[in-house]
């Protein structure tokens, strides 16, 4: 008798095939992620450079068609270097003053605090106690304090990222030249389509960030400077920097000011006066001048973009927060170049892809 064995099922098979292709492509996203949070150190820099360089690179070729290279890049790299100097300085001059001033107020945050939480305690709201015992103004002080040292302390990080940036700036013409090279075909035309595209879009992205967080200080020091807050000059600079970061910083510039409103006027009415405005500034610049200066080429999906601040934050902390969305314009640029993540850059772009195809 005539054994025959069962013949595979295409149907299965072609299922399993693609079962194990996603789960092959999903470790492989988990050992990229795993590698970018333990080798910070240098991924960090790396990125920081490839995103100056992005931002730099125009000047440079400009620059290096009317002069020597080395002394166009000399230029390029001093223009960068004071303008990075000037936006870590106006954030770490903040912070420094606030903690100074914590440091001699410190008592009277402390008392104010206390009775607060006593009139809730007496008032029935049982969360106060335990909150009460909790708070220490110290590690308030602490916090602000250390938040300046570190971003005073940054040397290492910003020689690196220089080094980077001055090598990078050389081999761009290089690498362009070998992106046409036959053998780097079809993909070196798409990648080198897709760096322009990706330039063109972060530096639009900079330069209205760039002028809303100048409107943002200048606005907030003025608003400081009438409601009679002190450390005015302080709160514009703190708002300023901090406005580089979407949503996390906004909230960190408005919530600072509103306690140590709190411990000056030593009344609430004013603390959600001040709560109040310093919102309302944030919330015309950022949720309407932005996006209309903009425009449509640069929609991103708000949902994507606080995914993108906080797990980049947790990621590299706060230089993840503030290279997050850049990141993300990146991620969504390279995902509209082919067919089969298009639909990614459909979703986290917020509509149509062609926006992201370099036609925005």
């Amino acid at each position: 008798m005539e054994m025959r064995l069962p013949q595979p099922v295409s149907g299965m098979s072609m299922t399993g095939t693609g079962n194990n292709r996603t789960m092959g492509h999903l470790a492989t996203g988990i050992l990229v992620l795993a590698m970018l949070y333990f080798g910070q150190s240098i991924f960090v820099p790396l990125t920081f450079s490839l995103f100056i360089i992005a931002l730099a690179w125009p000047m440079q070729a400009a620059l290096q068609r009317r002069m020597p290279q080395l002394l166009a890049l000399l230029i390029t790299l001093s223009l960068t270097i004071i303008i990075i100097i000037a936006v870590g300085s106006s954030i770490a001059w903040g912070f420094t003053k606030l903690g100074q001033w914590l440091l001699v107020n410190a008592g009277r945050f402390q008392a104010i605090y206390a009775d607060w939480t006593m009139w809730l305690d007496e008032h029935g709201i049982a969360v106060a106690g335990p909150l009460a015992e909790r708070f220490d103004v110290n590690w308030l002080v602490r916090f602000t304090q250390g938040l300046a040292l570190r971003l005073n302390s940054v040397a290492g990080f910003a020689v690196l990222v220089f080094i980077f940036v001055m090598l990078g700036l050389l081999e761009v013409e290089d690498f362009k030249a070998r992106l046409r090279l036959p053998g780097a075909q079809p993909y070196g035309e798409t990648i080198l389509a897709a760096n322009r595209d990706i330039g063109d879009k972060l530096r639009r992205f900079m330069v209205v960030r760039s002028f809303a967080s100048v409107l943002t200080g200048l606005i907030v020091w003025g608003f400081a400077l009438a409601a009679g807050l002190e450390l005015a000059a302080a709160w514009g600079a703190i708002a300023f920097a901090l406005n580089y970061i979407p949503f996390l910083g906004p909230l960190i510039a408005t919530v600072f000011p509103t306690l140590f409103a709190i411990a000056q006027f030593e009344s609430w009415q004013m603390a959600v006066i001040v709560f109040i405005c310093l919102n309302l500034i944030q919330f015309v610049i950022g949720s309407y001048l932005e996006p209309l200066l903009t425009g449509a080429s640069l929609a991103i999906s708000p949902f994507a973009v606080i995914f993108a601040v906080f797990f980049w934050s947790f990621m590299w902390g706060l230089a993840g927060a503030f290279i997050g969305v850049p990141i993300l314009i990146v991620f969504i640029v390279y995902c509209a170049q082919f067919p089969n993540s298009r639909w990614i850059a459909t979703l986290l772009s917020g509509g149509a892809v062609d926006k992201f195809e370099g036609r925005g």
